[in-house]
């Protein structure tokens, strides 16, 4: 069985994350092609290969922190689309601070 460090290891090989990329924007080239088609199908292809373009490239992780700070609420749908940890975490330290927030104003 494959532990996560050498998990961790092989995606983090430049070969890998080349390839990941390329399928990212294959996937993306495909949703773009069937997305005329009726129904949400162009979806379904285009969100993976933009998350698998966003863990792989640097360019694209800098032009999504520009947009998260342009659009903060589009930002937070695009983090819940992604479900990005550190976006849960956030949420979850928020969600925490209200309670007591709100436990507090109660006494």
């Amino acid at each position: 069985m494959i532990t996560k460090s050498q998990w961790r290891k092989f995606i983090d090989q430049p070969w890998v994350e080349w390839g990941l990329m390329a399928l990212g924007v294959l996937l993306i080239i495909g949703g773009l092609i069937i997305s005329p088609l009726p129904g949400p199908g162009g979806v379904f292809l285009i969100a993976p290969g933009v998350a698998l373009i966003l863990k792989t490239s640097m360019w694209a992780k800098r032009r999504y922190v520009r947009f998260k700070r342009w659009q903060p609420k589009a930002g937070g749908w695009a983090d819940w689309a992604l479900r990005r940890r550190s976006a849960q975490r956030r949420a979850e330290i928020r969600k925490q601070e209200t309670a007591r927030i709100e436990e507090g104003g109660a006494n």
